[in-house]
């Protein structure tokens, strides 16, 4: 006889799913929320202490900043991992207090335990914690000053507010300066307001020397080197070519095969290939450029017959950073060479090849109205260049 069908074992969730309801499971999450905050109470304010973290490739990192410590614990617990996003979207929207947003959170859910062990149900609770954030939002507005979004002073005081409480606390009245500036000579006004994009801040971080050598250079600094020996690796007055084409033969997309049948015919394909990649340099050379920023390759024979022309020249840089570098030196991104003209070009004062700490790159500085800037940190040991970075 077939057994009843209401019998019949029904498999919904996968086995040693475990299912908690009501207060065992508030207290479960509140109890997950609250080991997150203690753990971060201790790194709050001017006073707080660093963490050492290690993860299970063994590197260390130190640091007081929340939203790092957060993410480097590897948080399993559900409502743990909402603390976490609670500090990853604080750093998005903010970049500052993210152990304040989460410390906060924990002393909230802390009270609401009080009120749930005196038999007051969660959604009364919750609708008294929307009534306070109305209300505290209001007195906010009301003590709030208004502020010029230029002011010089109002920024500074912002900035080392930011940094007390960092690794770097002591040298915040050097690094606001700096800050400050790379702010205010990105920002746009548009209909308006004020526009400052982060990505127009480019910071780029190197050990060695102190923090005070920490400089802002008002262009563009490229963790690359110049391509070929025999080029110039200074040139003032630049004429800067941007392409994103390589300087190289490419294949055809189809599959071909060509039978060579003596070595001359060889020699013909060679020649042909050196011819194109001189008449593309030609065409850069025609149009005045003496600096080309290439997104992809540059082929060896175009290397030499660019430094024949003595044009600097670097390749398969970031994507990322050809937009700065047109941001700030006002050159158009080129697809095509035969596209180069000298409208195209972008102009700095200077371009040169440098050595920082044992590693060399390229330093494109004293453009016109630059609208992309590069903060150089520096810092005794890697960590601190890392912790000031974050900061």
């Amino acid at each position: 006889m077939s057994q009843p069908v209401g019998q019949i074992p029904v498999l919904i969730l996968k086995e040693g799913t475990q299912r908690t309801t009501g207060r065992d499971a508030r207290k479960s999450n509140i109890y997950a929320a609250k080991v997150i905050a203690e753990a971060m109470a201790s790194s709050l304010g001017p006073r707080g202490m660093d963490k050492l973290l290690v993860d299970s490739f063994g590197n260390a990192t130190i640091t007081g900043d929340g939203a790092t410590i957060l993410k480097e614990m590897e948080v399993q617990h559900p409502a743990a991992k909402m603390m976490v996003e609670i500090a990853k979207a604080q750093d998005d929207e903010v970049g500052d207090g993210t152990t304040s947003v989460v410390v906060l959170a924990g002393q909230l859910l802390a009270n609401a335990e009080e009120l749930l062990d005196q038999e007051i149900h969660p959604t009364t609770i919750v609708e008294g914690y929307e009534k306070a954030l109305v209300e505290a939002t209001r007195i906010v507005d009301e003590i709030a000053e208004k502020v010029d979004p230029l002011d010089r002073t109002v920024l500074e005081n912002v900035a080392k507010t930011a940094l007390s409480s960092k690794v770097v606390a002591d040298f915040r009245d050097f690094l606001a300066k700096i800050i400050v500036d790379a702010a205010l000579n990105v920002v746009e006004k548009k209909d308006g307001k004020y526009d400052l994009s982060l990505d127009d801040i480019k910071v780029e971080k190197k050990r060695g020397e102190s923090i005070t050598e920490t400089t802002l250079i008002k262009g563009i600094v490229l963790d690359k080197e110049v391509v070929h020996p025999a080029m110039p690796k200074r040139v003032t007055n630049a004429k800067i070519a941007l392409l994103d084409a390589p300087l190289e033969i490419e294949k055809p997309e189809w599959t071909a095969k060509i039978n060579v049948t003596n070595p001359e015919q060889l020699k013909m394909f060679l020649d042909q290939e050196a011819e194109i990649l001189r008449k593309k340099v030609e065409k850069i050379k025609e149009s005045g450029a003496n600096v080309v920023f290439c997104q992809k390759g540059i082929d060896d024979v175009a290397q030499y017959y660019l430094a024949k022309a003595g044009i600097m020249a670097v390749r398969r840089v970031k994507k990322s950073d050809m937009e700065k570098l047109a941001r700030a030196t006002g050159a158009k991104i080129l697809t095509r060479v035969e596209d180069i003209s000298p409208e195209a070009l972008g102009t700095a004062e200077l371009v040169e090849e440098r050595k920082v700490a044992d590693e060399k790159m390229v330093f494109v500085e004293g453009c016109p109205n630059p609208k992309s800037v590069t903060i150089l940190v520096r810092g005794g040991a890697d960590h601190v260049v890392d912790e000031a970075e974050r900061a």
